[in-house]
Formats: C-alpha cells, structure tokens, sequence
C-alpha cells in the first residue's frame, strides 16, 4: 500500500478528480493551502502598497492506494493536472503500514475498496459516453 499525496493548481481539481474517477480511485481527503516552488512572486497593489505575494493557492490530495492502484492514480494525476507551465504541481508516493477502516474495522486493502467504488465508475462511464444525459 502506499499513501499518494499530490499538490496541483485549484483550477485542475475537477479535472483530477475526473481522471481518477475513470481509473477507478474514488477515495481521497482534499485540503487548501499555500505554497512557493518555481513560480515567480506576484506583486499585487492593496491600499496604495506594493505586496508581494510569495505563496501561491494549492490544493493537497491524499489518497492510500493498493499496490495495483499506484501507477494508474499518478498517470490520472498527471493527466488532469498537467497545463505544461510551471507550478503545475507535485506527486509524493510514501510506504503505508497500515490502513483500518473505522466502521467495519476492515484491514488493509480491504480497508481501500470504496463501498461504491463500483457504481462511482459506472457512472462515470455513463457520463464520458453521454456528458448531457450524465447531467440531466
């Protein structure tokens, strides 16, 4: 098992998730924050000053992932988040222990199989066959 954490621009987030949607990774905890890598500081006017922006608005995800899983979610990743400029973002893949989950007390890689991770994908191809029916 291995725990994924990515860190891609906010804008591409539906994209990602849409990506990891069709290759079957369901599950995953976001969270906003802010971050300095490549990308050039922004000056930006407020109140009359100049004010330097030196950190830039990120989205992290975190996903534990089985072993089968792991390739497939970074190329999804990659895939949704890609624009081709700098600060497009980061992928980090760590070992894992352990994983429980807390309602069944599941183990493991069965802790990692969402409950609806089925229907999550059939529906998703639905919509990537008839985006305007997946809609309605």
């Amino acid at each position: 098992m291995k725990l994924i954490i990515a860190i891609i621009r906010p804008e591409k987030l539906a994209d990602v998730k849409r990506a990891l949607f069709q290759v079957g990774v369901t599950g995953m905890t976001l969270s906003r924050v802010s971050g300095h890598g490549g990308e050039r500081d922004v000056v930006q006017q407020y109140r009359g000053e100049s004010v330097v922006l030196e950190f830039h608005e990120k989205v992290r995800i975190e996903m534990a992932c089985s072993e089968e899983y792991v390739e497939r979610t970074i190329e999804a990743i990659c895939a949704g988040a890609r624009t081709g400029d700098v600060g497009d973002g980061k992928i980090f893949v760590m070992p894992l222990d352990h994983t429980v989950r807390i309602r069944t007390g599941e183990r493991d890689n069965s802790a990692l199989t969402a409950v609806n991770a089925d229907e999550v994908m059939r529906q998703t191809q639905r919509e990537m066959q008839d985006p305007v029916e997946g809609h309605a």
